[in-house]
């Protein structure tokens, strides 16, 4: 299979969902956690929800990187943006989240220079046509995207450019899995793996989870097909007792992943121990930019202060990261928090669960 079409076939996507109808279950409910929340949105945007038994369940996980950026983080960008001789630019789903007290959006409304960007190479050409302003671009996301930014900070030391940093909150996908394989209150059976991320790191890394949690992995891919093969799968490992790492994937993600993206990773970057909203520290399990490369850190060049880690109050949006409750647990979803009007980030970002729920009313 080549093609979009083909993964969205309606006769193919019917005969898998009848092969994981025909499993027997034996009455036993399965949670599977996608863990990536282009999953969560696949899942509900093609309707897949009716065509699996309703003892499988489905539970988002911390895969929206958006979402699980800390608090103290969206203060720092807030920060920043206030002041004067600072540009601001980020992708547009980080406009709406809600700091502490404002806004990113707010803070543009108010008079600050912040601008939506589609690539890291338009942050860095604001740079360039803002010599006199520093610019600074919110790097926020998993291995996926944090080569880019990577790139982009490799490419600013070739120029010798002075006014350009990069604001850094970006998380490994591995380490938040095995917090959340160790938590007796969710009983996950099963990960379905993100895809984009696995292009990168390769299907390698989540061995560990199979060997040391006894926890199946699939990674799989977004479409229909890939959805409901890949829940399949897992469904299948968890009855015959055999965990292990599998890739449904396969057009796409390899066992050693990209090496060359990850050499750049490693040039750039080293590991660190990360603040995941509502789940807390997590040891190694982000990055943060080289001393070597310090000029083009944020933190360093305006000396940032460390600040106190706060939740909003009235916003579950950490037990949806962690799986442990869903969006229409949360007594505000579509009363109090909208889209519009946002306690959380689950709510307004792209890969959102909250905001997912929201928009197909689930």
């Amino acid at each position: 299979m080549k093609y979009i079409d083909e993964f969205r076939n309606q006769k193919l996507v019917q005969e898998v969902a009848q092969e994981i109808k025909r499993i027997e279950l034996k009455g036993r409910t399965i949670n599977l956690m996608e863990v990536c929340g282009t999953h969560t949105q696949g899942f509900f945007r093609f309707g897949l929800k009716g065509l699996i038994p309703r003892n499988i369940q489905l539970l988002s996980g911390p895969g929206c990187p958006v979402c699980v950026s800390s608090q103290d983080y969206m203060d720092s960008a807030i920060e920043l943006a206030g002041e004067r001789e600072v540009i601001i630019t980020t992708f547009g789903d980080m406009l709406r989240v809600p700091g502490n007290e404002s806004s990113l959006e707010k803070e543009r409304a108010n008079g600050a220079d912040v601008r939506v960007v589609y690539s890291t190479l338009d942050a860095l050409r604001t740079a360039r046509e803002n010599l006199k302003k520093k610019v600074v671009f919110l790097g926020v996301g998993f291995e996926t995207t944090s080569p880019t930014i990577a790139l982009a900070i490799l490419q600013a030391k070739k120029e010798g450019m002075k006014n350009f940093s990069v604001l850094v909150s970006h998380k490994l996908i591995i380490p938040a899995m095995k917090v959340i394989a160790q938590d007796p209150q969710l009983n996950i059976q099963g990960f379905l793996c993100p895809g984009h991320v696995s292009t990168i790191i390769g299907s390698k890394p989540y061995e560990i989870i199979a060997r040391d949690y006894h926890l199946p992995c699939v990674i799989a891919g977004f479409e229909p097909l890939d959805i409901l093969e890949g829940i399949y799968l897992l469904v299948r490992q968890i009855v015959k007792a055999k965990p292990r790492v599998q890739i449904q994937y396969k057009r796409v993600v390899t066992a050693n992943g990209n090496p060359q993206a990850k050499a750049i990773l490693s040039e750039v970057f080293e590991v660190c121990d990360s603040n995941w909203r509502g789940i807390g520290v997590i040891p190694k399990s982000g990055l943060k930019i080289r001393a070597r490369y310090s000029q083009f850190d944020a933190q360093q060049v305006f000396k940032l202060k460390s600040r106190p880690h706060q939740e909003t109050k009235g916003c579950i949006c950490g037990l949806v990261l962690k799986g442990v409750k869903n969006p229409l647990d949360c007594r505000n979803f579509a009363r109090v928090c909208t889209p519009e009007n946002p306690l959380g980030p689950c709510m307004v970002a792209s890969e959102g669960t909250c905001s997912t729920y929201y928009k197909y009313r689930t």
